[in-house]
This record gives structure tokens, sequence and C-alpha cells, in this order.
């Protein structure tokens, strides 16, 4: 193991720890069909994965009457709620975590979900009490603005420098290089990876015990 690099570890939620692109593309697309509306494809469903609900719904559902957005978020959310029981954290998620936490590192949670769903989330996930600070989308602002990721830096007292974000998503990488921090993709969640080098990401994960294993030589 190295010697310690980042003092704050942020990771995203759903495509990073958690397994759930599938389930949000499903309910996305219930929710659209609910609705009569236009059902978007698997692409273009899980494209908007991280972002925070108004905004997911906007792209999702483009041409969709701004009135309408409530209708189709109450419908998305009855869909998840009804089967985020079904949901687990990828292999060896726990275990990685654990390990950083023994090397002292602060690991909070920057998410697209609501503060409701991921305190859900959380406690069906055995993760209660393992990080020591979470922002959401809709208690601050929806990636990829760096709010949730400043805040978060501003609350430990961490350097941009020293703080390292983890995600999914181009939405993960673009908040992390607009808060001047650090950032590791991974590729097992729900954007390609061929788009990840635009943003310049010290690593790119193909799965939790790659990244398990990268964190505790580089991070």
């Amino acid at each position: 193991m190295s010697k310690r690099r980042f003092d704050l570890i942020v990771f995203d939620w759903d495509g990073t720890l958690f397994d759930s692109t599938g389930l949000i593309v499903r309910c996305i697309q219930s929710a659209c069909r609910d609705i009569g509306f236009a059902v978007p494809s698997d692409a273009d469903a899980a494209y908007v994965i991280g972002l925070g609900l108004t905004d997911a719904l906007k792209h999702a559902a483009p041409g969709l009457p701004p009135e309408r957005y409530p209708e189709l978020g109450n419908r998305y959310r009855h869909h998840y709620m009804s089967r985020q029981h079904e949901l687990v954290l990828f292999d060896g998620t726990l275990e990685m975590l654990q390990a950083l936490k023994a090397r002292n590192h602060w690991l909070a949670v920057a998410t697209g979900k609501g503060r409701r769903g991921l305190d859900e989330a959380l406690q069906h996930s055995q993760l209660r009490g393992m990080f020591d600070g979470t922002r959401t989308a809709d208690e601050t602002a929806s990636k990829p603005n760096p709010t949730m990721l400043l805040e978060l830096m501003r609350e430990f007292g961490a350097d941009p420098e020293r703080t390292l974000m983890i995600g999914d998503t181009t939405h993960d990488l673009q908040l992390a290089v607009n808060a001047g921090t650090a950032r590791v993709g991974v590729s097992y969640g729900a954007h390609e990876p061929a788009a990840f080098g635009d943003f310049d990401p010290l690593f790119v994960a193909h799965s939790t015990r790659e990244l398990h294993d990268w964190l505790l030589h580089h991070a």
C-alpha cells in the first residue's frame, strides 16, 4: 500500500456502489408508458442516471410539458419504490469500504438520488454509519453542478487535490472536473467508458475488485 494520497473519497451511488442501473432504466420506461409518453431506449434512459430527478426526466422525456413532470416523477417513484428491495451492492463493495475506513479516509456519497431515497437505500444495504457525509440532488443541485462536492469538501476541510470522486457516468466525472478534484470512473454502471477519456480520469475500473486494489495502492 502507498502513503495516503486522498483524505476524502466521494462515491456516486447508483451504478457505482449499488447495482441499480437496470432497475432505474426499467422504471423510467414504465413511468413514460404509464402517462402515455414515448418510451425512451435503454441507452437514453441510462444516460440520465446520476442526474437529479427533474433533470433526468427532462432528458428522458424531451417534449413533455413541464406541468407534467410531477406526474411522470410520481410514476417513476411508484415503480422504483415497489422494487427497490431487489437491489444489492456490487460484490465486494462492503469489503472495499471497510478497508478504506481502516485507513482513516473520510468516505462520502454525492448522488442524484433524493434524500429520502438515499436514506432508505442506506438502511437496506448494511451501510448505515459507513459514510461520514452525504449529499443528494434535492438538497443541493443536480450533477454536474459542483455544489454537492464543494459542500462535502468544506464540511471536512478537504482540499480539492486531496479529494477523489468516483462514479460510473460522465455526469460524475464532469462534477469532479467542475469542483477541481481528482476522479476515477467505473465501467460497470450506466455509461459506456469510451466517453470517460474526455474527463482525464486517473483510472477506470472494470470491477469492484479492480477499484478496491487501485484504491489501496494509489489513494
